[in-house]
């Protein structure tokens, strides 16, 4: 007999990505081309309530992509880790209309599940709006599934691999888009 999962789901569970399905590898060689990857992403209509998981080691250069996805999105002041809040609101002019506001969640620090209710994450999910979370893993058993996991792999001081997997049928029409 298995367990019943500690929380209830946050939203309604999209169907999963076709297991078959390839992923998407790409390299980039500079923080320029980390640049023009935002770019891409922040024009693709379906980001507006989308949730985008990013993966990788310290330093891999997942809050860069986020600092640079949030400027192309209209983002406006300083931008952030929100490594100790968990989470920093964006008002993102870029999304609209279908939505405004840029959830980045860094969970890297997060432990606790009683923090998911008492920080109200639960109302943020199943609200509008594009989330995007670095350390997902910690969290999992919490999110739902994400539209797009991207991964990235620091090859050297510049370079990174960076695999685009879709986990939905969202993801797969930003993967198609990008």
């Amino acid at each position: 007999m298995t367990a019943a999962p500690h929380m209830p789901p946050i939203v309604e569970t999209p169907p999963a990505a076709d297991a078959a399905e390839p992923a998407r590898t790409l390299s980039w060689h500079s923080e320029d081309d980390t640049a023009a990857f935002a770019q891409r992403l922040a024009a693709q209509p379906g980001l507006a309530h989308a949730f985008v998981t990013l993966h990788g080691d310290l330093g891999a250069g997942k809050t860069t992509l986020v600092r640079h996805l949030l400027r192309a999105l209209g983002v406006q002041g300083r931008v952030k880790s929100p490594t100790y809040a968990v989470v920093e609101p964006h008002d993102a002019p870029g999304l609209a209309p279908q939505a405004t506001t840029v959830w980045h969640f860094d969970f890297y620090r997060f432990d606790d599940p009683r923090e998911w209710e008492d920080a109200g994450f639960r109302d943020i999910f199943a609200s509008p709006g594009l989330k995007v979370a670095e350390w997902p893993e910690k969290a999992a058993a919490l999110t739902p599934p994400a539209d797009l996991a991207i991964h990235i792999e620091a090859i050297d001081d510049t370079q990174r691999r960076v695999t685009l997997q879709a986990g939905t049928a969202t993801g797969r029409s930003l993967l198609v888009g990008l």
